[in-house]
Formats: C-alpha cells, sequence, structure tokens
C-alpha cells in the first residue's frame, strides 16, 4: 500500500469527468429548449443524439483509460460507476428528444417541460460536484441537491401522470406521455445514481 501512495496517480480521468458531465448538461440544455420551443425538432433531437453519441466516446475513454492505467485516483469500480451513470443521464435525455419527434408531439404538456428543467439543474450540480472531485470538497452539498432535485422530479412525475389520466381522453395521447414522461423521470433518477456513486468516493476519500 505504501509503495502504491508514491506511485503519481493518473490525472487525466478528472478531464474527462469534467467533459462527460458538461457533455450531460449540454444536452440536458438542448432538451429543455426544445421543450420550450418544438420549432425545427427533428434537426434539433438530432444534435441531442450527436451529444449522447459524445457521451458514450467519453465513457469508452474512460474505461481505456482505466484498464491501461495501475494507479487511480479512486477505485475502480467507482469510476466505472460514475461514468456509466452520466452516460445514463444522457442516454435518457436522447431518448426523451427522440420520442417527441417519433410521437409528432406539437405541443408540450407543462409537467414535461418542468422535468426538463429539473434535469437541467441536476446536471449543473453534476458539473459541480465533478468539478469537486479533485478535493472532494462540495461534493456532499451539490449530492444531496441532486437528491432534493430528483425527489422533487418524482412529486411532478406523479401530478403529471395523475393530471393525464383525469383530463386526457384520447387513449393513444395517454400511452404517448406516460411514456415521455416517464423517460423524463427517468433521466432524474440517472442522476440520483451519479450522486450516490459521488458520495461514495466522497466518503472513501475522507
Amino acid at each position: 500500500m505504501r509503495l502504491l501512495r508514491l506511485l503519481p496517480r493518473e490525472e487525466s480521468f478528472f478531464d474527462l469527468f469534467n467533459h462527460a458531465a458538461e457533455n450531460a448538461l449540454e444536452a440536458a440544455r438542448a432538451l429543455a429548449a426544445l421543450m420550450d420551443d418544438l420549432r425545427g425538432a427533428d434537426p434539433r433531437a438530432a444534435a441531442i443524439k450527436g451529444l449522447e453519441d459524445r457521451g458514450d466516446e467519453l465513457t469508452h475513454a474512460i474505461i481505456d483509460r482505466l484498464n491501461r492505467t495501475f494507479v487511480t485516483p479512486f477505485d475502480r469500480e467507482d469510476i466505472l460507476g460514475l461514468a456509466t451513470q452520466i452516460d445514463n443521464i444522457v442516454d435518457w435525455i436522447e431518448a426523451a428528444a427522440a420520442r417527441l419527434v417519433d410521437y409528432g408531439v406539437t405541443e408540450i404538456r407543462p409537467e414535461a417541460r418542468e422535468l426538463a428543467h429539473i434535469i437541467v439543474s441536476i446536471c449543473e450540480a453534476v458539473v459541480e460536484a465533478v468539478a469537486a472531485l479533485r478535493k472532494s470538497n462540495r461534493i456532499s452539498g451539490a449530492s444531496r441537491e441532486i437528491n432534493r432535485l430528483e425527489n422533487l422530479a418524482d412529486r411532478v412525475q406523479r401530478q403529471a401522470v395523475s393530471r393525464l389520466f383525469r383530463e386526457e381522453t384520447n387513449p393513444i395521447e395517454v400511452m404517448k406521455w406516460k411514456e415521455i414522461i416517464e423517460t423524463l423521470e427517468e433521466a432524474t433518477d440517472q442522476g440520483e445514481d451519479v450522486a450516490n456513486v459521488l458520495e461514495t468516493i466522497h466518503t472513501k476519500n475522507l
């Protein structure tokens, strides 16, 4: 163990995680902007797909670096878990954007718009927490904020589905919007999983 402490740690992981978190935030902001204004939805959803592809590339770069690094800045399973969970956020953001286009949505329900903006706030907190990984001094605060936002998203999702079943008479619209809303909420769940990994890293490195 003493020998490992004397060896230099591979610091490029921090840069890769910063890029991954910033990519997730860019995708979240693009989704929220799409929810605010659906004009030009097809190319804008395609741009979000490009960000999802970029997220995959960053995840693969992290895994490749992990496989070629002897001394890592924190535990290997936590590096893999953090990379995977950040990537999952972007996957679900892209899925939500794709469903808007695939289902021919022409008007956004207010709860869906609110969920999209919650995802932006979660990704902002992820960027803050990941930027603090080198010193881990601000991870706990950002993680608590992510958990608070995910709880808010749960409430919005329940209210959205309840109102959908109460007010919408077209069963196709019900099915379509229930899936979109649940996809958005799943993106927030992935954010909470990121917070859990970050808290694990923080606890191990106290």
